[in-house]
């Protein structure tokens, strides 16, 4: 019930800063919240979050005068292991009881060209907040069967966990690392306009 009151609070004051901008909204059953990170430094793990919603408000065609706000519940993170997922949100890592929400909000969207975009942002996990650019695609607008009106996006990045306190470490014998430091993501963004 906490982390559904956080994400909710956090969801309202996001709206309500940008009340007089056209607002579009995440269409999670087409989106996704995808990282990776080394493992024993020969190989990767990779893994989703499945619970998160975002939106964004923009009045310009392009995008361009863009601001985002994106929450992602950390407790749905998912590695396809459950032992390993348990271990991710304990005290080792995220903590999530403690910390539930990760939070991104947009300070720049910068058009670098006619599909790519610098997208800079204050970045909030595990209590941590470090300012955050990405880079994004845009794939364009069109409109669904529906009548929906839709955006896509591809925005990718990398962070270092350490600097968010998510330090937990092992070595393997030969010295090297068992958990990465370096998390590469990739969100899969469809939007949908608001009516």
């Amino acid at each position: 019930m906490k982390t559904i009151n956080l994400f909710f609070a956090v969801m309202f004051i996001a709206f309500a800063v940008n009340a007089q901008t056209t607002k579009w909204d995440f269409d999670g059953a087409h989106s996704s919240v995808n990282f990776s990170l080394e493992h024993m430094v020969i190989s990767e793990v990779t893994g989703q979050f499945t619970k998160f919603e975002g939106n964004v408000f923009s009045d310009k065609s392009d995008f361009s005068d863009a601001k985002i706000n994106f929450v992602i519940d950390a407790t749905s993170i998912n590695t396809a292991n459950e032992m390993r997922d348990k271990h991710l949100k304990g005290a080792d890592f995220f903590e999530t009881e403690k910390f539930p929400l990760a939070t991104f909000k947009s300070t720049e969207f910068k058009k670098v060209d006619e599909k790519n975009y610098k997208l800079t942002g204050d970045f909030t996990m595990h209590g941590v907040t470090k300012s955050l650019t990405l880079d994004v695609v845009y794939g364009g607008t069109a409109v669904d069967p529906y009548k929906n009106t839709k955006a896509g996006f591809k925005i990718s990045g990398k962070l270092n966990r350490k600097d968010y306190g998510l330090n937990w470490s092992s070595l393997t014998e030969s010295g090297g690392l068992m958990v990465g430091e370096d998390v590469t993501f990739t969100c899969r963004v469809e939007l949908a306009k608001a009516k």
